[in-house]
């Protein structure tokens, strides 16, 4: 009988752990999805290391992200419960108000938003 096995049974709990979902986008339409088991009250920082070994992920490039749970974010000394959903927060390459500006100027005036004319002969607007 190996000793790790009797030494379970003579008292010697293994270290409760909780679940957890991670999730992280690389990418545009490309998402990493996974459930991991991490030692219960261990803080974010300290649970980087297994989330970037389950994910395959190296680990500097989760520590450099922002992180949060269930869509808030949060700092990395939190202590995650089970059930909780850990995403990492990518940087955005342009910003929302511009994007939508551009989109705006590329479709005109008279085919976006309040300017589209909804029926025949209307004002625009209405």
């Amino acid at each position: 009988m190996p000793e790790d096995a009797g030494a379970q049974r003579a008292g010697h709990a293994a270290t409760p752990s909780i679940s957890v979902d991670v999730v992280y986008s690389p990418g545009p339409r490309f998402v990493h999805h996974q459930s991991v088991q991490l030692p219960a009250g261990c803080q974010l920082a300290q649970a980087l290391p297994a989330i970037a070994q389950v994910l395959g992920i190296p680990l500097a490039t989760l520590t450099a992200l922002e992180v949060g749970i269930w869509g808030l974010r949060c700092p990395k000394d939190r202590v995650p419960v089970t059930g909780d959903r850990i995403e990492f927060y990518r940087l955005l390459r342009v910003d929302p108000k511009v994007a939508r500006r551009e989109r705006f100027v590329r479709q005109g005036a008279k085919a976006a938003g309040l300017f589209a004319k909804k029926r025949p002969g209307a004002k625009a607007g209405y």
